[in-house]
This record gives structure tokens, sequence and C-alpha cells, in this order.
């Protein structure tokens, strides 16, 4: 247990039988009455964001977290096949809880986060950005830099993102894996 003035971004508690991530929280000190914490908590299995008001001193059950880099292997059906990097055990992790799974590829290194208690899987993140090539795009035109425009291009993913005009067939890419937005050229 702990108190609620212990709460941080990162902190994971249980709140009425489901997990949540703090997101934000503001220590709050009114000028009448008491002090209370103003948090934004995230669903660890929906991902909804809530407003939760706590008192100063209310106890909140607090779960421990493991963070371990984990490979990601192959896709088996609605699972994906990732790889413990420190005892090479396989496990099965389910594709709604991979965040960025669209842009996943084979020997992708992911941040698996896990009940320290139950070992159960909360879910799996992306590196923010990753490296990909394009493999189809309508050809660009020389000069076509001048204006924002974006075009479709699809990665070696399938997944499709949006890039310049200039962008063509074969080019490495950066994207971002949490809006799947084009983040810049890659030099290869």
């Amino acid at each position: 247990m702990m108190n609620a003035q212990d709460i941080k971004n990162g902190t994971c508690i249980r709140l009425d039988g489901r997990l949540y991530f703090c997101v934000e929280f503001l220590h709050v000190k009114p000028g009448k009455g008491n002090t209370f914490m103003r948090t934004k908590l995230k669903d660890v299995v929906d991902g909804r964001v809530i407003e939760r008001r706590f008192n100063i001193g209310e106890k909140l059950e607090d779960v421990r977290v493991e963070r371990r880099p984990y490979q990601y292997l192959y896709a088996d059906g609605g699972d994906d096949i990732f790889m413990n990097q420190e005892t090479f055990d396989q496990v099965p992790i389910n594709k709604e809880l991979v965040t960025g799974a669209q842009f996943m590829k084979e020997g992708d290194i992911v941040e698996v986060v896990s009940d320290a208690s139950t070992n159960t899987v909360l879910y799996a993140e992306m590196p923010i950005k990753t490296i990909l090539k394009i493999t189809y795009t309508e050809p660009g035109l020389k000069g076509d830099t001048a204006t924002n425009t974006l075009k479709p291009a699809t990665v070696e993913t399938g997944a499709t993102v949006k890039v310049p005009l200039f962008i063509n067939e074969g080019e490495l890419i950066e994207v971002d894996t949490r809006d799947g937005s084009y983040v810049g050229r890659v030099k290869a």
C-alpha cells in the first residue's frame, strides 16, 4: 500500500479491480479545505484516460511492474511471439497489447511491461522512432519540395505512411510509431 501523495508519473496502481498508470499528477493546496492530489490515470487494458482526485493520506494499492527488453520473432495468428533478451524464453503477446505493432519487423526490440507479482504482461511498446524501407509509392518528381503535400507510401511491414512527394521507392525513412507520422529521410 502507498499513500496518495506518493503518486508520480509512471506509478502503477490497482483501482476498482483495474490497473492504471499515472500519466499526470498535481499536488493541490487550496486556500480552504484539505490538500489533495489531482491525477490523470491511463487504463492498462483499453488505454482510456480518467481523471481522479485523491485526498492526502488516502491509501492506494500499488503494483510493482517490470520493464524488460524483448525481441520480436514472428506473428502467430492473433499473437506476436517475443523472446526475452535475458532468459531466451519465448512469450506470446496479443497484438492489441503492442503499441505501434503495425510498424514492427522481425528482430525489433520492444519494451515489455509486466506485473511483477503475477508475471502477466500488461503491454509492450515499440521504440518511439523506427527506420523502415519504402516498398511502394508513386514516383517523385525532381523539385517537388516546395509544398507540404503528402502522398501515401507502403513500408516493409505493410503499413501505410504519408510521406512528402520527393520520397521514392526503396528509400529508408524514420517513422514515429505512436501516430505513424513521417519523421525524416535516413541516409543509407
